[in-house]
């Protein structure tokens, strides 16, 4: 017997024994956030596994069974041109307004398909952190001056963070680029403009599906949200010429989903989800039950699901039962407390700043109102820039899957590197106003 497994052991049971025993049950403080874990799930499930996850997780499965391996080393590789690589990577946000935990499945996708370490995590950093409707929302509650500073330090953060990675891990990049020059360019199953297009489509339901409303009721941005369900189901038609022209489905169990999804919009207008949801549900059958990349983009699609799902709950609790949810209630840690610790511009506050935006969960555009209301309450001008910096780009649930899928020693370095830049950045903002 292995006695030092066996202590092991021994230590865990005693130690969850412990913690059972003095739970503080009836509590006020525990019982609140206990309940505010439980109310952050079920935020997240309801506005967030839908709208964001579930089409990331489709767009992740056609860059792994659609996308060569080719193509993705030609333009993200670890020998791909360094300008051409981080100029895609760092700009990717513009594109995609997806929170930290929507650019998983996406980062996890180009990783396993040979992707260079420090495109991917410019990536990974500017998915989240360059969200233009944010940048705008950012610029027009907190200020021009945070707006352009924001945009700066993310564009400026994708690119830095990426090549120190890169420089750090060279050896490994090295024998991966090693490698990638061996492998054969595949044979394109399709021209790329139709995988091109089936991807656009795709990303274009996620965009507009999760367009949010600005704070006027007039000009450009209101009606686009205003009518974002009907840009969204546009792109649904195009979706479906494209699984019929593009993927070669049969036209009876297409034309049934879509029939049975606009009889759902007919029934409930007020509830577009019910029809959005019957659609995956369709699109899910259909493309499991079709042999050939079909079924491999599903298989690839659910792949993803299982890998990042338990995580990103496991994660919104520890998260939601720590700092709250983002409806206004408390965690274990008092709001008044963070409030109280990022006042002015000292090393420390942008410190503590950037570690409680790292590990805090912001859906997309939400950081911008709590921001608004921590400035409100005294946080200084540099900790505010460094929790925007830190804060959408990073979060608990979206370290554990990262870790995941990169090791948690490269994890442990990347959030050191966007904790570290957010702060001194802070600094700098804060004293230049």
């Amino acid at each position: 017997m292995n006695w030092k497994q066996e202590y092991k052991k021994l230590l865990l049971i005693a130690a969850v024994f412990l913690a059972a025993y003095f739970l503080p049950v009836g509590q006020n403080r525990f019982m609140q956030s206990i309940y505010e874990a439980l109310a952050l799930l079920k935020w997240y499930a309801r506005e967030h596994v839908l709208l964001c996850l579930v089409p990331a997780f489709f767009i992740a499965g056609v860059i792994s069974v659609f996308v060569s391996q080719a193509a993705v080393i030609k333009y993200f590789g670890a020998g791909a041109k360094k300008w051409l690589a981080y100029l895609v990577a760092s700009v990717s946000g513009t594109i995609l307004a997806v929170c930290s935990c929507t650019v998983l499945p996406l980062f996890s996708s180009i990783h396993k398909r040979g992707a260079g370490l420090g495109p991917a995590i410019a990536f990974l950093y500017s998915g989240p952190a360059i969200n233009i409707l944010a940048i705008i929302l950012t610029a027009r509650i907190l200020g021009l001056e945070m707006g352009i500073a924001r945009v700066v330090g993310a564009v400026s953060f994708s690119v830095i963070i990426g090549l120190i990675m890169n420089f750090i891990y060279r050896k490994e990049e090295k024998i991966k680029e090693q490698a990638q020059l061996v492998i054969p360019q595949a044979q394109e199953s399709r021209p790329l403009w139709q995988t091109a297009f089936h991807f656009f489509v795709l990303v274009a339901i996620l965009v507009f599906v999760n367009w949010g409303k600005p704070i006027t009721n007039a000009g450009v941005w209101y009606s686009i949200w205003a009518y974002k369900w009907w840009i969204t189901s546009f792109f649904g038609i195009l979706y479906t010429i494209s699984l019929l022209k593009i993927l070669k489905l049969r036209v009876v169990p297409v034309s049934i989903g879509l029939a049975a999804t606009i009889a759902a919009a007919l029934l409930f207008p007020a509830q577009p989800l019910i029809p959005f949801s019957l659609s995956v549900l369709a699109t899910s059958i259909i493309i499991s039950r079709a042999p050939g990349e079909p079924q491999e983009w599903m298989a690839s699609t659910w792949g993803f699901a299982k890998q990042i799902l338990p995580l990103l709950a496991a994660g919104v609790l520890a998260a939601g039962f720590l700092l709250g949810s983002p409806e206004g209630g408390q965690g274990i840690i008092p709001n008044s407390w963070i409030a109280g610790l990022v006042g002015g511009n000292s090393l420390f506050a942008n410190f503590f700043s950037s570690i409680v935006g790292a590990f805090m969960y912001f859906a997309t555009l939400t950081e911008v109102p709590i921001i608004q209301g921590l400035l409100a309450s005294g946080m200084g001008k540099g900790p505010a820039l460094a929790l925007l910096l830190a804060g959408p780009a990073l979060s608990l649930p979206n370290m554990l899957v990262i870790r995941g899928v990169i090791g948690t020693q490269k994890t442990i370095v990347y959030v050191s590197l966007v904790v570290v830049m957010a702060t001194i950045s802070g600094m700098v903002y804060g004293w230049l106003f």
